[in-house]
């Protein structure tokens, strides 16, 4: 099989796992590089994994053999990173979200396009088995047109557990930015784009306490909203809405339920990649569990640019986890921010295609 030669630029948490599948799952891909700005990151990483090549970034946007950028760093340097990349001619797929803002990731994806380069961007839950199991059951007409669907994220925040959890509550950060991506991808994928959106946002507690390690007892002053409850207008009439927050001690609300004129759908958590799919029909006493009918419902971070790498082998440009999937996702969650503050609904001007379903494999 033919191989991808993949540079990852960031070494924190998150490549453990992206490393872990792209060097033992997805044999189109060849880790050929990686670079962090610690030292011991990439020591270690370079250790566990296997990898010998040690580059700077600059390195890596100028050796002829890297063909793809694969930007783990933290979202403030999303776009600056990966803008850099294309420019020197590099195919890029970078972690969620895109950029801070719309208008930086509309420059990326413009500047992809211009180039006849392949964008792609997290998260790639959505081809996991649980929700391409969803996608295929609505496609087969089972609980009929959709008319609507919900969304909840709620839980009390990160610093009770995170080891530097100041940076969810700055610009950038927040329940929307943070965990909105998985959300909102996974209602586009199967309901399809949002035209229009108001929402409504506010700060329940100003400050937060730090209660995990090394940071305990400090304080983080609360400069974004988290509590942030948005409706969404679909592009084929469906009405829904999504909340997240950080701001809620407890729940029992479900991840995502589908409405559909002859059923209703329990969608499974979208940070993941597996988990129970249930239905009810219009003549069901109760909701049923449906199997997975699709591969992956590990742990599969990593799928999305293997897809990526698919097409790039193949000469296609419709990979699944692409830049304009995940530019709509991001003017979705910037204009219900935007909307909370206007006090109006706003129509987007991005939209996009629904990402092809993965075949059956069962």
């Amino acid at each position: 099989m033919k191989k991808v030669n993949v540079a990852v630029v960031g070494c924190g948490n998150i490549s453990g796992i992206y490393l872990e599948n792209l060097t033992k799952r997805f044999r189109n891909i060849e880790v050929y590089a990686i670079s962090d700005l610690i030292e011991e990151n990439t020591r270690t990483k370079s250790e566990q994994f296997g990898i010998q090549k040690i580059m700077t970034f600059q390195e890596i946007i100028k050796d002829p053999n890297v063909q793809i950028v694969l930007n783990l760093t933290t979202p403030p340097l999303h776009y600056e990173l990966s803008k850099q990349a294309l420019e020197a001619g590099k195919n890029v797929y970078v972690e969620k979200p895109l950029s801070l803002n719309y208008d930086e990731g509309k420059e990326l994806v413009a500047l992809a396009k211009g180039k006849g380069l392949l964008l792609g961007c997290a998260p790639d839950t959505f081809l996991g088995a649980g929700i391409q199991t969803c996608r295929h059951i609505i496609d087969g007409g089972v609980i009929g047109d959709i008319i609507g669907a919900t969304a909840f994220m709620v839980c009390h925040g990160h610093e009770s557990w995170h080891p530097g959890p100041e940076f969810y509550y700055k610009k950038g950060g927040g329940p929307m930015f943070d965990m909105g991506p998985y959300y909102l991808t996974a209602l586009v994928n199967l309901v399809g784009p949002v035209t229009s959106v108001a929402g409504m946002t506010a700060i329940s507690f100003p400050t937060r306490k730090i209660t995990s390690q090394p940071k305990y007892g400090e304080e983080i002053q609360v400069e974004v909203p988290t509590h942030v409850n948005g409706l969404l207008r679909f592009r084929n009439g469906a009405i829904g809405n999504i909340i997240t927050s950080f701001d809620v001690w407890d729940s029992v609300l479900p991840r995502i339920e589908i409405y559909g004129t002859r059923g209703s759908m329990l969608v499974p958590d979208p940070n993941g990649f597996g988990g129970e799919v249930k239905i009810r029909q219009y003549f069901d006493t109760e909701f049923k569990s449906c199997p997975l009918i699709t591969e992956h419902s590990e742990n599969s971070r990593g799928i999305g640019l293997s897809d990526l790498a698919d097409a790039l082998l193949s000469g296609r440009s419709d990979h699944r986890a692409s830049g304009e999937l995940a530019l709509h996702v991001l003017e979705i969650m910037e204009k219900i921010h935007t909307s909370s503050d206007e006090h109006r609904e706003i129509r987007l001007e991005s939209t996009c295609e629904r990402p092809e379903a993965l075949p059956f494999t069962q």
